[in-house]
């Protein structure tokens, strides 16, 4: 008997038959097929809005751009991904992981600025978080100093963030 897919009903190489209860003790066939390598199993088609598509880097901030090509590395140098409707600075090479890339300075910000630019962030992370969430992905946060990734795991120890070193 074979694994279910994550749908349930179904079962891998046996599509055709998902609103059947599978045989207990199946009689394999003897066909050409069943000498071949076994059948693929059944996937979920993916959502059409959650398919990554590279979309020119936003801004003109060279450095925060070069940033976020390299550190996670991007999937697609020079641009930025559009997934599920919403804009991330890189998608990363070889996972389904997601890039939020901050560069600003944050530690040389007075105590207030700090305040109000986390408060901001967080509204963008959720935004972020939830499409990413919602399409599969894996989301990823990339700032340039530990005082900065103290601030926003102080405001949300979910968070998953890396001090990437990276600087404007």
């Amino acid at each position: 008997m074979l694994p279910p897919t994550r749908e349930p009903g179904l079962w891998a190489g046996d599509a055709p038959r998902a609103s059947q209860e599978p045989e207990a003790n199946p009689t394999p066939k003897r066909s050409r097929e069943n000498k071949k390598a076994p059948p693929a199993p059944v996937t979920l088609e993916r959502r059409p809005e959650c398919a990554p598509i590279p979309v020119p880097h936003a801004g003109g901030d060279v450095p925060h751009n070069a940033c976020a090509d390299t550190f996670p590395p991007n999937r697609y140098p020079g641009m930025d991904v559009l997934v599920g409707g919403v804009r991330f600075d890189a998608l990363q090479v070889g996972v389904r992981r997601l890039w939020e890339i901050k560069t600003h300075q944050f530690d040389t910000y007075p105590a207030f600025i700090r305040r109000q630019e986390i408060e901001k962030e967080m509204e963008q992370i959720v935004e972020e978080r939830r499409a990413a969430a919602a399409c599969g992905y894996d989301y990823m946060i990339g700032v340039s100093t530990q005082a900065h990734k103290d601030a926003l795991l102080q405001r949300d120890d979910t968070l998953h963030i890396v001090v990437t070193g990276c600087q404007r």
